[in-house]
């Protein structure tokens, strides 16, 4: 399956007015104010918007082992395809918390959403060819280094985003010329194919689809999250400054929640890829094959701000971030 990089400019028009929305929401006041509804037994409900992914499994674990009712809390998981609808859903007060990638928050904030994190999501493992993210080739492919990626055309799942931010810095530090590449945009599910066909020279993936395309014969060239920082925060939950404001004690739990959460993740690796297919649709093989990420306990602020440095010299952000006002 083959896309022209031209057919993304509509999806990101979607995502742009998605994001113009909870401008708009913000400005005609019309996040929800409320304290948040409780339970029979006095837990604050709460929805938090989460994608279907690997990188998700901890929340998911959290509330199997009751670490969210401990904190007063009773949680509803909602999934979306990505944080270009998580976040507007935050602001509106559709959602009380959501998860997206680090680089979409620091987009947002950069425009001005008053978004807070609360808690660490999940980091690279910080090991080449043992990440949960890279970008695969075909197996006769002559694309051997980050290096030769420069002047190809490499699949991402979002134009303009981390996985282009970090492909480039990748690229540039192996000493290619990153402007050349030529990205198009495809669903994660289908990059695997559009490499194997010829449609692109590249592709940058992450579990399980990583885990896939390796069994399908391609090859991995780059770690681009471990060779950007081996401790990349890659994505991170987040909620609105206005619901911090409002309900103090919800947001408190949450943080404490998901700290139990990751931290239960990293040592039950097992439990982990079981949960899995709770949520997703992952084949039983690739499940047990695939690349677990890292789960912390706190944000690694460095390279927050190298992703914002990335962003900035890739002409995403164009206006000063406030990084004091995003992080915890």
């Amino acid at each position: 399956m083959s896309r022209d990089p031209a057919v993304a400019v509509p999806v990101r028009r979607r995502r742009l007015l998605a994001t113009a929305t909870a401008v708009a929401l913000l400005v005609s006041g019309c996040g929800d104010s409320s304290e948040g509804a409780t339970t029979p037994e006095g837990r604050t409900k709460i929805t938090v918007g989460v994608i279907p992914i690997v990188d998700v499994a901890p929340i998911y674990l959290g509330v199997k082992q009751g670490f969210f009712s401990e904190e007063g809390l009773e949680v509803e998981l909602e999934t979306a395809q990505g944080g270009a609808a998580i976040v507007p859903a935050v602001v509106s007060g559709q959602y009380q918390f959501g998860f997206s990638n680090t680089t979409s928050l620091l987009l947002a904030n950069s425009q001005g959403l008053p978004l807070k994190v609360v808690a660490a999501g999940v980091a690279s493992t910080g090991e080449d060819g043992k990440d949960f993210g890279a970008v695969v080739v075909k197996p006769d492919s002559p694309i051997r280094s980050a290096k030769d990626l420069a002047g190809k055309r490499v699949a991402v799942n979002t134009l303009k985003n981390i996985n282009t931010t970090t492909v480039n810095k990748v690229v540039e530090d192996a000493g290619g010329d990153a402007s050349t590449i030529s990205y198009v945009e495809l669903p994660f599910p289908d990059i695997a194919a559009a490499v194997a066909s010829g449609d692109v020279d590249a592709g940058q993936v992450v579990e399980p689809f990583l885990t896939i395309a390796t069994g399908q014969g391609d090859r991995q060239v780059v770690s681009n999250y471990a060779g950007t920082d081996p401790d990349l925060t890659v994505g991170m939950y987040f909620t609105s400054q206005q619901y911090v404001g409002q309900n103090a004690k919800a947001v408190k739990g949450f943080t404490a929640a998901m700290q139990k959460s990751v931290a239960y993740a990293a040592a039950h690796p097992d439990e982990v890829r079981a949960i899995l297919s709770t949520y997703t649709k992952i084949d039983p093989a690739v499940q047990e094959n695939l690349v677990l990420p890292k789960w912390p306990t706190a944000v690694d602020e460095d390279s927050v701000k190298l992703l914002g440095d990335l962003a900035e010299d890739d002409g995403l952000i164009s206006k000063p971030l406030d990084l004091d006002a995003l992080l915890p």
